[in-house]
């Protein structure tokens, strides 16, 4: 996937989204921010006692003082010691916790998208997004934001001590730092913009490993295991070429700052030796200045690791944040349409004047269709592929809009339905199921997630489910395998079949729902769907003769119109488009 260049007024927007997830923990936050201060104040007051020590010495005469010291010393590693680790402790909670609250909210706002969102982004890109980039984000708020604010504690308390210490040396010393500030800068921009070309080949090689493992059975009916092993190795190694690249930048980031950082320490502590020699300071007070300038390099050194995370997160947060604007292009109406119980029976499917593209392709694939379907009827749509057929029931369940003309049902524009509300009233069986790795008995359930474990089985039982459902090892508790491997397409149609029945809707799409049966099968699921049809409007893609003889009516479309319409027999009699199709394509003649 192509890189994505954002201005650079959203690279901190990038980081600003995470503050939403931050505020609900105020409590957790304060409670890290003072154990960071107290760890960082005892560290500042370690050098204080070495000074005294070296300037009163070890003679007799400052035993006292030496006892005192020491114990002030000792104190000061207790409050380091257990701020420290609870400091660790917090700020572990903290990542954790809103690294949690994070992928919560970017996978409930990609489930939430239109399925138009889905034509250009691959499953193991956004995969990776959720779990690989938010890892990274983990690591900024779990350690590297308690490291830049401890080290900013111990930098600034460090300057300043060092001042007190000496005015003369620290303004040196303090130029001298400065003049590293400069690369640092430079350096850390091409570690952000290496850091985001990583993550993105990262990504791109899931995108790529997913969807080949998804297609396995493919993958190996065509014997090209080595053919995609190489595509995977050659992601791999661009992956691999890519953190190269960012690590030896912030490798040289981290390089430079060290060493101009010591160096400006080293060169100040050689003018300050001549000072102790001149007798205008004292031994304890450049050793003091010493470990000052010790802790000031060091929280410097820190703060440039912390820089090439914080540059990985800002990568990370631009990803995220690509995601979190992604915007569903179907919504529901503010002011949606409230059902009545009458919706609750068999639906007047109405569509007007309906034109459709869809946006990754100008031309129509439905132009200018009207049907009025009446309450309580079955429709069957013929047509050979490429008609639109499958899109018309896109369009019925709102998965997208159409640029002319409307749905209705009952004389409602379905754009005033919320979209659940909507959704509820129709039942669907594809030909492409859905097996999820559960038990047989939640996969039905999936049809209606509050229906008991009698319902399920009395919807398994009209489907012909529980014929082999029975002979699992586990019978209902069995689970399925990954996307359903343990089954037939047959047996994936009827569990299918037995989630709509299930779910009971004014409204049956069926995609063929018995194309992949045996006849035995067929005959017992096409006397359940009697049942369920009877008094609900249906309207079915028909792929055999038995289903396009019991519809009421008969669609027949081509090239996304509709262009015969009447009963089996009206249809024949015209030797139009049917005739052919039932001659060519209906397999019962």
């Amino acid at each position: 996937m192509p890189e994505n260049k954002m201005p650079a007024s959203n690279k901190l927007k990038a980081l600003k989204t995470l503050l939403p997830f931050i505020r609900p923990y105020k409590r957790q936050l304060l409670l890290a921010t003072i154990s960071l201060i107290l760890a960082a104040g005892a560290t500042l007051v370690i050098p204080l006692c070495f000074r005294t020590i070296i300037d009163q010495g070890f003679s007799e005469a400052s035993q006292a003082q030496i006892n005192r010291t020491f114990i002030n010393l000792f104190g000061a590693a207790v409050v380091l010691a257990f701020a420290s680790s609870l400091r660790y402790y917090l700020v572990s909670w903290l990542g954790e916790r809103i690294t949690c609250d994070i992928r919560k909210k970017v996978y409930s706002h990609i489930i939430s998208q239109s399925p138009e969102f889905f034509e250009t982004q691959q499953s193991g890109e956004i995969l990776s997004r959720i779990n690989n980039d938010t890892t990274i984000i983990q690591i900024l708020l779990g350690t590297s934001i308690s490291m830049a604010v401890r080290n900013l504690f111990l930098l600034l308390g460090g300057m300043a001590m060092m001042f007190i210490t000496s005015i003369q040396l620290s303004l040196l010393i303090l130029f001298t730092l400065l003049i590293t500030v400069i690369p640092v800068v430079f350096m850390g921009k091409k570690v952000r913009q290496l850091s985001r070309n990583s993550q993105d080949k990262i990504a791109l090689t899931s995108a790529i490993a997913g969807e080949k493992i998804n297609a396995i059975f493919t993958v190996q009916s065509f014997a090209n295991e080595e053919k995609e092993i190489k595509v995977f190795n050659q992601s791999i190694e661009k992956s691999f070429s890519a953190s190269i690249n960012r690590s030896a930048a912030r490798g040289k980031l981290t390089f430079v700052a060290i060493l101009l950082g010591f160096t400006s320490i080293i060169l100040v502590l050689w003018l300050g030796a001549y000072a102790v020699s001149n007798q205008e300071i004292s031994g304890g007070q450049l050793t003091q200045f010493f470990l000052y300038a010790v802790i000031v390099a060091g929280a410097i050194a820190a703060l440039s690791e912390v820089l090439g995370d914080a540059q990985r997160a800002m990568g990370a947060g631009e990803r995220l944040l690509e995601l979190l604007n992604s915007q569903p292009k179907v919504v529901s109406p503010l002011s949606p349409h409230i059902r009545t119980q009458s919706a609750d029976k068999a639906i007047h499917v109405q569509i007007e004047n309906l034109s459709f593209a869809y946006s990754s392709n100008p031309n129509l694939v439905l132009s200018d269709i009207n049907l009025s379907i009446q309450a309580g009827e079955k429709i069957a749509l013929v047509g050979p592929s490429g008609s639109g057929k499958t899109t018309l029931f896109k369009l019925i369940q709102r998965f997208y809009d159409p640029q002319f003309g409307c749905i209705k049902f009952n004389d409602v524009d379905i754009r005033e339905f919320k979209l659940d509300d909507l959704r509820r009233l129709i039942g669907l069986v594809p030909q492409d199921i859905s097996i999820f790795s559960e038990n047989a008995l939640e996969n039905i359930r999936y049809g209606r997630e509050d229906a008991t474990d009698a319902e399920v089985h009395e919807a398994a039982v009209q489907a012909a489910v529980d014929e082999f459902i029975s002979r699992l090892p586990e019978r209902y508790e069995s689970f399925l395998g990954d996307r359903g491997v343990r089954l037939s397409g047959g047996q994936k149609q009827r569990i299918a079949i037995a989630r709509a029945l299930l779910k009971n809707p004014p409204l049956l799409l069926l995609d063929e729902a018995t194309s992949s049966l045996d006849a035995e099968s067929e005959r017992l699921v096409q006397q359940a769907l009697e049942v369920a049809m009877n008094g609900r409007t249906t309207i079915v893609i028909a792929h055999r003769l038995s289903t396009v003889k019991k519809a009421d009516r008969i669609i027949v479309m081509e090239h996304g119109r509709i262009i015969e319409t009447g009963n089996h027999a009206s249809l024949l009699a015209q030797s139009g488009l049917y005739s052919q199709l039932a001659k060519l394509q209906f397999t019962d003649i």
